[in-house]
């Protein structure tokens, strides 16, 4: 843009001359900052060229390693997939069933052997409680029975006393042989411990070593249990 002016000077004579202007382009003027600007723009323009080719490069690099992650992830997707189809197919449901139905099986088992257990256990304290009991019971009629033999060997002259005491004796008998209640044999034998209780010590040729002579009281037994030892006289 060229601009004209002109410039008025006085003279001496007091008249105004005017003296052409020079006409000075401003678009000279002005384009030497425009120069420097575009440099400067060219500058700028390849700073953000590098910053951008940098993003660009950091992006891409980002991009590949999140590839490779998301690969990996893949990858061990498919191995677990993998793993899981053949460990499935390697799973054998009767496999399971039959051990389950032999743990069961077995815990049946020991619960009956158990209760079997149990079972002969109660009835063999029942056995021993009511065999207990039994002997309790004919120890205390022992008494009458000894009293009852001992009436026997008595002489009597009353025939029908006798009698009666001998019948009452007769049944005290057999219902202590009902109850398995038998007479130890004593005299006579070889003195047993197990079963007799020696009360005296005498001599007699005529008898053995160690041998019942006499009996001073009977005893019993409850099967094969001694509810009371025979006192015997023991010779030699």
């Amino acid at each position: 843009m060229t601009i004209l002016g002109k410039n008025t000077k006085k003279t001496e004579s007091g008249s105004s001359e005017s003296t052409p202007e020079i006409a000075v382009d401003k678009k000279v003027t002005e384009e030497k900052p425009e120069k420097g600007h575009k440099k400067e723009s060219k500058g700028a323009s390849g700073s953000d060229a590098k910053k951008a080719e940098n993003t660009n490069h950091q992006n891409s690099s980002e991009n590949n390693d999140k590839d490779e992650i998301e690969k990996d992830e893949n990858n061990n997707d498919t191995n677990n997939g993998t793993g899981e189809t053949t460990e499935a197919a390697e799973h054998d449901p009767v496999s399971d069933i039959k051990a389950e139905a032999a743990a069961e099986r077995d815990k049946y088992l020991r619960l009956a052997a158990e209760y079997d257990n149990f079972r002969k256990r109660s009835t063999k304290e029942l056995q021993t409680v009511y065999s207990n009991a039994k002997a309790d019971t004919v120890l205390k009629l022992l008494p009458v029975y000894d009293n009852l033999e001992r009436a026997l060997k008595m002489e009597c002259s009353d025939e029908p006393f006798y009698k009666g005491v001998e019948m009452t004796m007769t049944q005290l008998t057999e219902i202590l042989e009902n109850m398995d209640v038998k007479k130890i044999d004593a005299i006579g034998k070889a003195f047993d411990p197990s079963i007799h209780n020696a009360i005296v010590t005498i001599e007699n040729p005529e008898l053995g070593e160690k041998v019942v002579a006499d009996e001073i009281q009977k005893g019993f037994m409850l099967g094969d249990k001694v509810i009371r030892f025979s006192s015997v006289v023991v010779a030699n």
